[in-house]
């Protein structure tokens, strides 16, 4: 087993966190908006000093690669950057979609044999990136943005229970409209659910180039016009 820290910066929500012997030893998370400049830092500073203060060698970064938010995203990924830099250690990427399905797994939130499960994230109005995996994380259908009606689901959704979650999920719901179409509230990519992804990457020998990694967007950002104030 390896040490990592894991880095997760793709929504609202930022989070770090320190696993070890595929146990999680350390984890902060501010969920009080997008404040990831400010605290993503001090996170990864008090990280690392655990670390360093349990003389635990750490062997690799861990970062959420998107999609997401591109500020977010763009924090993150230079933070792992960086230290992977500093201190001459693997980087991981792991997908945001695949990092939400984890807690429901770990719950056994979907529990039927047959289950599909559809992490999703807002990407405003009925638009959301989603993604369909089984329960053993095989990926049934591949990531693209779904603007949500009646149908966008139906093929899956009438072959058995299909469990939707992440920020994008509530606002679909009674769109979907069908009974094998569930719910799980509350359902957030943190960094303390990454370390199962990252020790599977690492066994398999998946790791970044540290110089040419960058976030996966999805979509091309599209900058705005300031409004006028005057």
């Amino acid at each position: 087993m390896s040490c990592i820290l894991n880095i997760e910066t793709s929504t609202d929500v930022c989070s770090v966190a320190v696993s070890n012997d595929a146990e999680c030893i350390f984890n902060k998370e501010d969920h009080s908006g997008p404040n990831h400049a400010v605290n993503l830092g001090v996170f990864v500073d008090e990280a690392l000093s655990f670390i360093d203060n349990h003389a635990i060698p750490l062997d690799a970064v861990a970062v959420s690669c998107g999609p997401g938010s591109y500020t977010g995203l763009r924090i993150g990924v230079s933070m792992a950057k960086g230290i992977c830099y500093g201190r001459n250690v693997k980087l991981i990427g792991i997908p945001t979609l695949e990092i939400l399905a984890v807690p429901v797994l770990l719950r056994e939130m979907a529990s039927e044999e047959n289950a599909l499960l559809v992490p999703m994230l807002d990407a405003r109005r009925m638009e959301v990136y989603a993604q369909i995996y089984n329960r053993a994380l095989k990926e049934i259908r591949p990531i693209q943005a779904d603007i949500v009606d009646s149908n966008t689901y139906q093929e899956y959704l009438d072959k058995g229970p299909v469990y939707f979650f992440g920020n994008g999920a509530a606002k679909c719901m009674e769109t979907i409209n069908h009974p094998n179409a569930h719910l799980v509230e509350h359902i957030e990519p943190l960094a303390k659910y990454m370390f199962p992804l990252a020790e599977r990457r690492i066994a398999e020998g998946k790791f970044e180039d540290v110089a040419y990694f960058v976030p996966f967007y999805l979509k091309d950002f599209v900058a705005k016009m300031p409004k006028k104030l005057l």
